[in-house]
């Protein structure tokens, strides 16, 4: 049977914790803003609303190759 996560992760120690939450926030990091923003369940346009920038400009910034 499958243990939910915050078991799991209240038996691991505090090293362990600290370990786990940088290596996520390196991920986060590299991730593209096309992959963070389908994370969040977020069109392109929801986007857009929430920057106060028009949906054309989140397209642009997603096509960059390095940003």
């Amino acid at each position: 049977m499958a243990k939910k996560f915050s078991e799991l992760r209240a038996k691991m120690t505090p090293e362990a914790l600290k370990r786990a939450e940088s290596m996520a926030q390196t991920m986060l990091a590299e991730m593209p803003l096309n992959e963070l923003r389908q994370a969040r369940g977020l069109s392109q346009k929801m986007l857009a609303e929430l920057r106060q920038v028009q949906q054309p400009s989140i397209a642009k910034i997603e096509k960059r190759t390095a940003m």
